[in-house]
């Protein structure tokens, strides 16, 4: 059995082109590769060590389609402590669930849910909206 995994990393993130990350790492575009693709220098300070004398932690480049696969934006989180930065971020995530499952309430497939499933999912979003809430007030207490 192939293991899947989801992973949850909190990371800082610049837009830049292949060929400008390459530009600032000192490296020659690979052939074949399009300097213009968007993406982004990702900077992980949550683990490997530091691969550029700029960075505290390690760098690296993600096309733009892969990363807002993978990221959500927190916004500004400046001079937060780390366990407010986590509870802004899982507030993010919450969020970003509470957008897709009630866009999913308003589609025919979620009409041909069984009386149950529309029961339970319906009060999944009531509770999720107001663990929601709870955070925006721990956060407006930061």
């Amino acid at each position: 059995m192939t293991q899947r995994y989801i992973g949850t990393k909190l990371i800082f993130a610049l837009a830049m082109t292949r060929l400008a990350y390459n530009d600032y790492r000192g490296w020659d575009l690979p052939t074949g590769e399009d300097g213009a693709d968007e993406g982004y220098l990702v900077e992980y300070q949550d683990g490997g060590k530091p691969n550029h004398p700029g960075h505290a932690g390690y760098i690296s480049w993600s096309p733009k389609e892969q990363f807002d696969a993978a990221y959500l934006p927190i916004g500004d989180v400046e001079g937060f402590q780390p366990h407010q930065v986590r509870v802004v971020a899982e507030k993010a995530q919450l969020d970003d669930k509470i957008a897709k499952l009630d866009a999913f309430t308003k589609t025919g497939a979620f009409k041909r849910l069984t009386a149950l499933d529309d029961e339970l999912l319906t009060a999944q979003l009531s509770c999720m909206r107001e663990y929601s809430s709870i955070l925006a007030r721990r956060i407006h207490g930061f």
